[in-house]
């Protein structure tokens, strides 16, 4: 289905489609860098292209419309790299709090977020359980790197567990939707200080479930980047895509099924 845009609707449109208990979907993103091959936008650029693509996995119909996104995220961890933008997670909790009161003015009820960098997931929380306090709000909050992966991908398990950041799975799919903004002949594999510590640390990781340690990009490795990108294709990236858009148009459709009444 064609995706509306919340800002090419007049106020009457809009009004129009609160009638409907429409579903609201709001990008969140961020600007930071991805090494030396992806651009600052790499986060924007999935988020916008993982929702188009859900389109095509809704029915024609669905009252469903897109917010403008949320470009700047929370990227301190990123920030001593040139070129990442970063505001504070209470500052971007409290710009998606607003965001979503502002939607609920209109009268609707349903949002579903869809976030594309790790380093936004604590903001967002709060966002979401300070909309559903204040305003009865449903906030269902789509992170698409924290769902399991498309059986059809065959990737090493180590770039899964430690290629978080300008890897294969982001190199992929920015090569699958936005290829000319990739320097491919940029692409290099990085090892990350993560996979050298499985052999020396009993359970301690950077992103180790359960038992992680605060990190900086630059902890990680010297360029920021980790992962082996080299086995990046744009035939990867569109099976990942569509695995990820698929998710994203479930979650969209299950938030409009979502029974309001059961939420005290």
């Amino acid at each position: 289905m064609s995706l509306l845009r919340w800002q090419s609707l007049t106020t009457t449109d809009v009004r129009h489609l609160a009638s409907q208990d429409p579903v609201i979907v709001l990008p969140v993103a961020a600007i930071e860098q991805h090494g030396p091959h992806l651009p600052l936008s790499t986060d924007v650029d999935i988020a916008l292209g993982l929702i188009d693509s859900a389109g095509g996995h809704l029915p024609a119909g669905l009252p469903l419309a897109v917010l403008p996104p949320q470009l700047i995220g929370t990227s301190h961890e990123h920030i001593r790299f040139d070129g990442t933008l970063s505001l504070g997670p209470n500052e971007l909790s409290e710009v998606i709090v607003a965001l979503g009161a502002s939607v609920a003015r209109s009268g609707i009820r349903r949002l579903v977020v869809c976030n594309t960098h790790g380093g936004n997931l604590r903001a967002i929380d709060a966002a979401a359980v300070t909309l559903r306090d204040r305003l009865a709000q449903l906030v269902i909050k789509v992170s698409y790197f924290l769902a399991a992966p498309p059986d059809d991908v065959d990737l090493p398990e180590a770039e899964w567990r430690h290629g978080l950041h300008g890897g294969a799975v982001e190199t992929a799919m920015m090569l699958h939707l936005c290829p000319t903004r990739v320097r491919t002949k940029e692409i290099r594999p990085t090892r990350s200080l993560g996979e050298e510590l499985e052999t020396s640390m009993r359970r301690v990781g950077p992103e180790s479930p359960g038992a992680s340690f605060a990190w900086l990009a630059g902890d990680l490795s010297a360029t920021g980047v980790t992962g082996n990108a080299k086995l990046a294709t744009a035939d990867l990236g569109s099976r990942l895509v569509e695995h990820y858009s698929q998710l994203l148009a479930d979650a969209i459709q299950d938030a409009r099924d979502f029974p309001l009444e059961r939420l005290v």
